[in-house]
């Protein structure tokens, strides 16, 4: 299978590499309370790769798993503060930015990793470059997907009206449940619900707001039904934490500002060129500011990882990487 995966099976869609279990699995604890599912794959003594899911609040994956050869990776996968097998559940407090940065490190350090792949998708991006950018020394190379820069801008073309002209029934039915004067700002709107002392609301409002993004995931819409209410409960309600509060950021741009700091380490960026979530034009902004970067635009993909373009590039990508030395 080394060679195989990451060509297209039937019906075009990419192989992936099979399923594995973990050799390695713990919770660990954490500042603030909180205690971290992590989990090891493949190869125990190979060239490890850090898995950043999205959200915030999405939680990891089996699949995720099967993006890199297991002979060759130590495949290191975790579930972020508050969501997945992370405890406690869809808890806000003690949960930023810099609290899941902060973590990642501890993580590296727990497992005696020196350096390693930084890999994530949409928020996962988003938290791999600010990663990245606090330890540069740590940080081998980045593979991007579907790019957030968590910026104002990117939060108002979901949750303003922007992405609305593409899929306007799905956002008829993510804002008719909300009071009409409240519209204007629909990320407080939800807040104050997804936050309420009342659990049929706050899961009401949650099923609603992951509806809403998981509807524009994919060009081709799967048909995957409502969300549970523990999965929408947990992911709604940490997106809108770190929405809410623009990602902890200091400065909007912030990620984009401090590119410098990536001057030394290379990357790869796999973007859909139909987005919905995350429009391409700001991962062109990153390729842009960032000089040891590569990237590739699919024409016929959307935002998910399981688009069938951006499963084969990646895989492509991380099997082009074995061989590569992590060497500074």
């Amino acid at each position: 299978m080394r060679e195989q995966a990451g060509q297209s099976g039937a019906g075009g869609k990419p192989e992936l590499y099979p399923a594995i279990e973990p050799f390695d699995q713990v919770m660990m604890d954490m500042p603030g309370g909180h205690r971290i599912y992590v989990e090891q794959c493949g190869n125990p003594s190979g060239v490890p790769v850090v898995v950043l899911h999205g959200g915030p609040g999405g939680g990891c994956s089996p699949t995720m798993r099967r993006f890199f050869d297991p002979s060759y990776y130590r495949i290191v996968l975790f579930d972020q503060r508050g969501c997945g097998r992370s405890t406690p559940h869809a808890e806000v407090a003690h949960n930023t930015t810099w609290d899941l940065v902060a973590d990642i490190e501890r993580i590296r350090a727990h497992l005696g990793l020196e350096r390693w792949i930084v890999f994530g998708g949409s928020w996962g991006a988003a938290l791999a470059l600010i990663y990245a950018q606090a330890h540069p020394e740590h940080a081998a190379r980045l593979v991007l997907r579907g790019v957030f820069l968590m910026t104002g801008e990117e939060l108002d073309w979901f949750y303003g009206g922007g992405a609305s002209r593409f899929w306007p029934k799905e956002w008829a039915a993510f804002r008719d449940i909300v009071p009409e004067a409240e519209r204007g700002d629909m990320i407080a709107a939800y807040h104050k619900r997804l936050f309420s002392d009342d659990m049929t609301e706050q899961t009401r409002f949650a099923r609603a707001w992951a509806s809403w993004e998981s509807a524009l995931a994919a060009l081709e819409p799967r048909g995957a039904g409502s969300p549970s209410g523990a999965y929408a409960r947990a992911f709604s309600r940490l997106e809108n934490h770190y929405f809410i509060n623009a990602g902890f950021l200091s400065a909007d741009q912030q990620i984009l500002a401090n590119m410098e700091r990536l001057a030394d380490v290379p990357g790869h960026i796999v973007q859909g060129r139909y987005d919905m979530i995350c429009p391409p034009h700001h991962a062109q902004k990153l390729h842009d500011l960032w000089p040891r970067s590569t990237i590739k635009i699919l024409a016929r993909d959307g935002h998910a990882l399981s688009e069938p373009g951006i499963a084969s590039e990646l895989l492509a990508h991380m099997n082009g990487l074995r061989g590569v030395s992590l060497a500074k």
